[in-house]
């Protein structure tokens, strides 16, 4: 019944898009909601510690590697190695995701462990509070706001992330080391947009090995109904924002943990 109420939801929010969007959307959602039940029937066991569970205003978020330890992370935002060169969060220390958020990334480290077991998910940001999406949007107030909004997510419209739904990540070695991706984290040139692989590839500015990685990282997270987006390699959402916006609350300034 959760899946039928998600589906129905998400079409009617999403009304204004198109046929084919709003089937992508419930298609997504319905996949998501199914491999939820699924992991939920496994019963996961999270190997707690403490700082690893916030709550806010119902929703319970997590650790990112509350199921699952051979998920590795590293919050950027909380340094100064970003594109910003500061620190932007002060209060949240770990990488935080909604609790079926981190069941699924439970899942797509488990892929990855498969195909090889010394490789690792690393991290680098989850939950972002809508204030840190602000201070990002208006620095970069010098590029026009539609090419802005393929780097970062206008807050007026929000972003998956501000509700604990997204993740930016990588693929590392046992030595944390990440594999070459071709571009680096936050690289808002096209170099580092999966739309536009092939086209790099041709023309000899990004290795036929740079693409496999991506594609590795890709499949261990859509194995979880996890979605990819055009212009960043890094991120990757848990569900549709339409659904977001319905099945979780939006966080406006940073939690305590």
């Amino acid at each position: 019944m959760k899946t039928i109420g998600i589906l129905l939801l998400g079409g009617l929010l999403t009304g204004a898009c198109s046929e084919s969007a709003r089937q992508e959307n419930s298609e997504l959602a319905e996949l998501s909601e199914e491999i939820r039940a699924d992991n939920e029937k496994k019963e996961i066991k999270p190997q707690i510690s403490k700082g690893e569970m916030i709550f806010h205003k119902g929703d319970t978020l997590v650790s990112v590697d509350y199921f699952n330890k051979n998920i590795w992370w590293e919050l950027k935002y909380a340094t100064k190695d970003n594109f910003m060169h500061r620190v932007l969060y002060d209060t949240i220390k770990k990488v935080y995701v909604q609790m079926d958020v981190a069941r699924r990334l439970a899942r797509s480290q488990e892929y990855l462990t498969g195909r090889n077991a010394n490789y690792h998910l690393l991290v680098y940001d989850g939950l972002r509070p809508i204030s840190v999406q602000w201070e990002m949007w208006n620095a970069l107030d010098t590029i026009p706001a539609l090419e802005r909004g393929r780097f970062v997510s206008n807050p007026r419209n929000g972003s998956v992330h501000n509700y604990g739904a997204a993740v930016d990540l990588t693929i590392c070695n046992q030595l944390r080391k990440p594999l070459d991706m071709g571009a680096g984290y936050d690289d808002i040139r096209k170099i580092a947009y999966p739309s536009l692989e092939s086209e790099f590839l041709a023309a000899g500015e990004i290795t036929q090995q740079q693409i496999d990685n991506r594609k590795l990282l890709r499949r261990a997270l859509k194995s979880q109904g996890f979605s990819n987006i055009p212009t960043e390699w890094w991120h990757f959402n848990a569900f549709p924002r339409p659904v977001v916006k319905v099945k979780y609350r939006l966080v406006t300034n940073e939690i305590s943990e």
